[in-house]
């Protein structure tokens, strides 16, 4: 069985982050949403636990960063192509997330990201192995 991830953040709003997510072509899993939790698939391995910010705190005796003036964790996806980074980009802009950085083409590896509502930083890197730099 393939290890799975639950990638556990705090959000001001559950609603607003659930749409936020579905903007992005993430279904939502019913089963583990109520009003202070949403779970929004990825893949079949990568889920996004939206945890309202008390709901949270239950799981954690330290303070919540805000990911807004600060970086917590910098969380990356892979893609097929250029094409899909750049169209997942488009799809958090267009949800009202925003984009910290620009598009960096490093040859084999063409990275970009977004913010979410709530500032939680997402990479997107499509990587091309058959042009990766021979040492």
């Amino acid at each position: 069985m393939a290890t799975k991830i639950f990638v556990n953040l705090p959000v001001k709003n559950v609603e607003k982050a659930k749409a936020f997510y579905a903007a992005l072509g993430y279904a939502n899993d019913a089963r583990f949403t109520n009003e202070t939790a949403a779970s929004m698939v990825i893949s079949e391995e990568i889920y996004v636990m939206l945890l309202a910010e008390d709901f949270f705190k239950t799981f954690t005796p330290k303070a919540i960063a805000d990911a807004s003036k600060s970086t917590e964790v910098l969380l990356c996806l892979s893609c097929e192509s250029r094409a899909e980074v750049e169209a997942q980009v488009a799809k958090a802009l267009a949800a009202g997330g925003s984009t910290p950085n620009e598009a960096k083409d490093h040859g084999f590896m063409y990275q970009h990201g977004f913010q979410d509502l709530d500032g939680h930083m997402w990479e997107l890197a499509y990587m091309d192995m058959s042009a990766f730099p021979q040492a």
